[in-house]
């Protein structure tokens, strides 16, 4: 990027500017309002500029609390920001791909089947992530927000809200529990009924390295997630269906381990040695598939969407089919 385009843009910065609210940002709070209008901003230097009452809302004080309506005027004081830098670009191939994996898409909301390997957001190390390729994908939307996660390497469904107030609507229904997501994991060894029903809380760490470690403990989190045998290829692998019923961080992947199948391809919380020979049978990333979601639109219409497995994974699964003896290889009822 050029000096001329950075002097430019600082000087903007340094205007009073008056941003009118649209309606979809109706009943933002104020400070996530201006972490928008000022990127590279330090939050740090938001909340300064809300305590010395610099920011006005329709001439009026507002606390950092305060939320903002479809219509207020909002006044923003000049600020210097962060020196802008180049924003990673998405290879057309990945907005290709990205575009051929849409499920399913409306005025407000977007489903994407997320590949595998793809983390949803940017930071950290990684410098393009989901949501910053769909931006550029589409970028005459004006919002396009991530409605939840899923781990770099699980592929699958994935909601993508492209309007406030379905964010808003999605999120109510995720802690109200009214959104069901149905995933697909290939686990090692055979999976055991008296598994189906996994009640143990699970305890966050994080280290140095900033890698998160989560374990099951009795100081964690409650967390509950609900199993079902699909397909049995002998004694070697169990194809199951996990639905989580809290949403916490990598819980179905230690859940699995805690009954003793740790996903296939889990180079975090599985076996090593079983991950290696099962690469030699297609198998050469974390079994892990956001199968489905279900969900009760604004308007009161059921969704049902479902993602299928990619080539890799359905490949992988018919060799071991093959594999196995005639008649070893069942389906549960």
């Amino acid at each position: 990027m050029s000096d001329k385009h950075e002097n430019t843009q600082s000087v903007e910065n340094q205007k009073v500017r008056f941003v009118e609210v649209d309606e979809d940002q109706s009943g933002q709070r104020i400070d996530n309002f201006l972490r928008t209008q000022l990127k590279g901003v330090p939050k740090s230097m938001i909340y300064r500029i809300l305590r010395k009452g610099e920011v006005r809302v329709n001439k009026k004080r507002i606390k950092p609390d305060g939320r903002v309506q479809g219509g207020d005027m909002v006044r923003i004081p000049p600020i210097r920001t962060a020196q802008v830098t180049e924003k990673p670009v998405a290879s057309q191939g990945l907005l290709n791909e990205l575009e051929s994996s849409v499920l399913y898409e409306s005025k407000a909301l977007m489903i994407i089947n997320k590949p595998s390997g793809l983390a949803v957001h940017g930071g950290s190390g990684i410098g393009l992530g989901l949501i910053e390729a769909i931006r550029q994908m589409r970028p005459d939307e004006r919002f396009l927000e991530l409605v939840h996660r899923l781990d770099r390497d699980t592929s699958g469904c994935i909601m993508i809200a492209k309007k406030r107030s379905m964010l808003r609507f999605l999120h109510e229904g995720l802690r109200n529990k009214t959104i069901n997501k149905i995933y697909h994991a290939l686990v090692v060894g055979r999976w055991e009924s008296r598994h189906n029903h996994m009640d143990a809380p699970l305890l966050k760490n994080e280290l140095k390295s900033g890698e998160r470690i989560v374990k099951v403990h009795a100081e964690g989190k409650p967390s509950v997630t609900r199993f079902k045998v699909l397909r049995r290829f002998a004694a070697e692998a169990t194809l199951v269906e996990a639905r989580p019923v809290t949403g916490r961080t990598h819980q179905i992947r230690v859940h699995s381990q805690f009954a003793g199948n740790p996903i296939i391809g889990d180079d975090k919380y599985g076996v090593e040695a079983v991950n290696k020979a099962m690469k030699a049978k297609g198998v050469r990333r974390l079994f892990l598939h956001a199968a489905e979601l279900n969900l009760t639109l604004p308007d009161g219409e059921r969704l049902r969407v479902t993602a299928p497995l990619s080539d890799e994974l359905s490949a992988a699964l018919s060799g071991l089919a093959s594999s196995t003896e005639m008649g070893s290889s069942e389906v549960d009822k």
